[in-house]
């Protein structure tokens, strides 16, 4: 008798473990409380995949040994509560392919600069040659990419919802990009819930692993200082020269390692802001630790096109830049979007507010905003915070209005940034759907 295995969830994740699941010889069954589009019922009737659609019934899970759950649904639902109560194990999706691949796995996580990371780490693998593929909270499938190619490396973007569920996963080299206030709903509003859920990236990693981490993020420091690290640690900062890791010297990043310094000029990367010399850094010190020579490193970095909807150059319409932040979904990251411009400023802000603090953007917002426009259905928060901080604050739910009115205020040489600080799922179906809108309005003025 086969052993049974239960999806939760039918995205990107979920299929691709029920995928996997099936070619290990597992009996799958597959729910989801959404209904699931007719596509995806056609590929599983074609894998011999048993699924439900608009609902989640226990009763068919009985006598699962796993469930592999969605990053999207929290832990504490009563039926996750069931399902362990009948000794069903739940792993994420990510623990699941790490236990099946024998590749060498590169973690990142973060509460910003993770995607960039992630695609500048395999830009500079997959020039250099490397067998390697892109996965976790970016691209496709691991899962997937585990049951149909199997790469001898992966890069794994991961959030902290994916590593809520892990139990053995141990990349060889795991870095935390940084650490802010986000996704605090999701953790009982306890901050350092979160913290320790994004430091479970290192916790199964032994001495011959590497934990890479951002030394001018004083707060993750800290944390780290209570937290027992088995792996190697090699910091990566702008701030501070390091005896082991990587900082910044003029405008070269250098790299120390096993008592040998490696030199990467850094002019001619076509990225602004200290944000992603941090996120160069940690990609070019990954690379570094590989064996990667510093030449491939620095012609991959030099070449980077950069993350969509993260600073994302739209267009220049009578010398006014547009650009599209929207993955922008926290206080923090729009700090640094908000830092990076250097022309005055009219600001598309606005969404789900997630508990956000904006004090932290007034000063940037003082010193640089002609405008704010707040794109969201309830923009209280915002108005409070920022109505009279600014010579002109309007309100609209409407991204094409947005746009217009952005382009009415602008004057040569000013940059109209969408950077909301908040989740999109008031007006939008997700973050890219709202930098697309974003960019269709732009190319429609």
């Amino acid at each position: 008798m086969k052993e049974k295995l239960v999806v939760l969830g039918a995205g990107e994740s979920g299929i691709g473990a029920a995928i996997l699941a099936k070619q290990k010889g597992y009996e799958v069954f597959l729910s989801d409380k959404n209904i699931i589009p007719f596509k995806l019922q056609s590929l599983l009737d074609e894998r011999e995949i048993t699924w439900e659609s608009g609902q989640h019934s226990l009763a068919p899970m009985e006598g699962a040994s796993i469930a592999i759950k969605s990053p999207g649904i929290p832990g504490d639902i009563p039926l996750l509560e069931g399902l362990r109560g009948n000794g069903t194990r739940i792993l994420s999706e990510i623990e699941f392919a790490a236990q099946s691949t024998s590749a060498t796995l590169i973690g990142i996580t973060g509460t910003n600069g993770k995607t960039t990371t992630a695609m500048m780490t395999y830009e500079i693998l997959k020039k250099s040659g490397f067998h390697v593929g892109l996965a976790g909270n970016i691209g496709s499938s691991f899962a997937k990419q585990v049951a149909e190619e199997d790469f001898d490396y992966y890069v794994l973007e991961i959030s902290s919802f994916q590593l809520d569920d892990i139990d053995q996963f141990s990349p060889h080299i795991a870095v935390i990009t940084n650490i802010t206030s986000d996704h605090l709903d999701r953790y009982g509003y306890s901050f350092e819930s979160y913290i320790k859920a994004k430091l479970k990236i290192t916790k199964n990693q032994s001495s011959n692993n590497f934990f890479l981490f951002n030394s001018d993020d004083e707060l993750l420091v800290k944390s780290l200082s209570n937290y027992k690290i088995n792996a190697q640690k090699i910091p990566f900062g702008t701030l501070d020269e390091h005896a082991s890791g990587s900082y910044l010297e003029d405008d070269r990043l250098i790299l120390k390692h096993q008592n040998q310094t490696t030199m990467i000029h850094s002019v001619e990367f076509p990225f602004s802001g200290r944000h992603n010399l941090l996120n160069a850094m940690a990609a070019a010190t990954i690379g570094n630790l590989l064996s990667i020579n510093k030449e491939s490193i620095r012609e991959s970095l030099t070449h980077f096109k950069g993350a969509p909807h993260r600073m994302e150059n739209v267009l220049t319409i009578q010398r006014v830049n547009y650009i599209n932040d929207s993955k922008a979904t926290n206080i923090n990251a729009t700090y640094f979007a908000l830092e990076s411009i250097q022309t005055p400023l009219i600001w598309i802000v606005g969404g789900v507010d997630k508990g956000n603090d904006y004090n932290v953007l007034l000063s940037l917002i003082r010193k640089k905003a002609k405008a704010v426009i707040c794109l969201g259905i309830d923009n209280s928060k915002l108005r409070n915070a920022f109505e009279a901080t600014s010579d002109v604050f309007m309100e609209t739910e409407s991204m094409t209005e947005a746009v217009k009115i952005a382009h009415k205020l602008a004057e040569p040489k000013d940059t109209v940034l969408l950077s909301p600080a908040c989740a999109s799922f008031d007006l939008f179906k997700n973050y890219e759907d709202r930098g697309d809108q974003f960019k269709d309005a732009v190319r429609n003025l």
